[in-house]
């Protein structure tokens, strides 16, 4: 399975932005997003969650997070977030639970500069809150180990522990259950479509498969499965069939990440993948961004 990453000229971060980390009076590090290479929800438990099987790769189209260390006590957002009220922020929630948890009396100032659009199924929100979790690791001399960070990200969401976990990885269960995996990388052409589509609906809707059958093994070959979230999302959001559909035009095995809104394909070079969103004329927001095979801050926790 391949996968990699970088966001169309007009939309880029800073060179290396998914590696970004400087530490001094503050720390500034990167949030990458994810996408899915596959997504099968395999059953529904009596609780109401969904179990899924799913193969998470990391790309370095990347939220830039910085945070300042304050005596106060507080857990400040510094700016606002467009759509996203203080109380609903996965940075602060995780900022304040590892703050309760651990006993912190410092604060901490969090300022979040958004490339990641959001209700994409890029993660953008989940990998915000392992950033800070990971980040306030190191800025309050924590020490935490990385299952333990996990099990606190896993009360915010069931994608943080995937962001806290280091790399790439096979989900299964709700999610968090993580098997980390190695795969050949590649660049992957992203189109995000005028959508906003909320998880939640989508694993609500009466017409989801639920009854994919589990893989056997965690070896899977280029091209493999598919998005069982998909059929949902297109079905209720036009302008995401109309993204899949001028993508497959282009790339056979392209697909939709997450819940949707946006839709990839993975090619061999980065000139493929340009000239793959070159020649589509619909209107969204375009990235080239290719894969990585850690996460920029697998070194903040053990």
């Amino acid at each position: 399975m391949s996968a990699k990453g970088r966001p169309e000229r007009e939309h880029a971060p800073p060179r290396d932005a998914a590696n970004e980390v400087s530490v001094g009076a503050h720390i500034t590090v990167a949030a990458p997003a994810k996408v899915n290479l596959f997504l099968h929800v395999t059953g529904r438990r009596g609780d109401g969650y969904h179990e899924i099987e799913s193969l998470f790769a990391l790309v370095d189209l990347a939220d830039s997070i910085s945070l300042t260390p304050r005596a106060d006590g507080v857990i400040e957002r510094e700016g606002d977030v467009a759509g996203v009220p203080e109380d609903a922020d996965l940075a602060m929630r995780a900022a304040r639970a590892l703050k309760d948890a651990a006993g912190v009396p410092s604060g901490v100032t969090i300022s979040v500069q958004k490339r990641i659009p959001m209700g994409a199924g890029l993660g953008g929100g989940s990998s915000d809150a392992a950033s800070v979790l990971l980040a306030l690791n190191r800025l309050w001399k924590l020490d935490w180990t990385r299952t333990r960070l996990a099990t606190l990200g896993r009360t915010l969401g069931a994608d943080v522990p995937f962001f806290i976990g280091g790399g790439n990885a096979l989900a299964r269960g709700t999610g968090d259950a993580l098997t980390p995996v190695t795969m050949p990388g590649s660049w992957i052409a992203l189109v995000q479509p005028r959508a906003h589509v909320r998880t939640a609906d989508v694993f609500a809707a009466p017409d989801l498969t639920r009854d994919t059958p589990s893989a056997k093994i965690d070896v899977f070959s280029e091209g493999y499965g598919h998005n069982d979230l998909a059929g949902v999302t297109v079905a209720r959001f036009p302008p995401v069939a109309d993204a899949l559909a001028a993508l497959r035009s282009r790339a056979t095995q392209a697909r939709m990440t997450g819940s949707g809104a946006c839709v990839f394909a993975a090619f061999a070079t980065e000139r493929e993948a340009q000239d793959a969103l070159s020649a589509l004329t619909l209107p969204a927001e375009k990235f080239v961004t290719r894969t990585l095979t850690r996460h920029p801050l697998a070194g903040f926790a053990r």
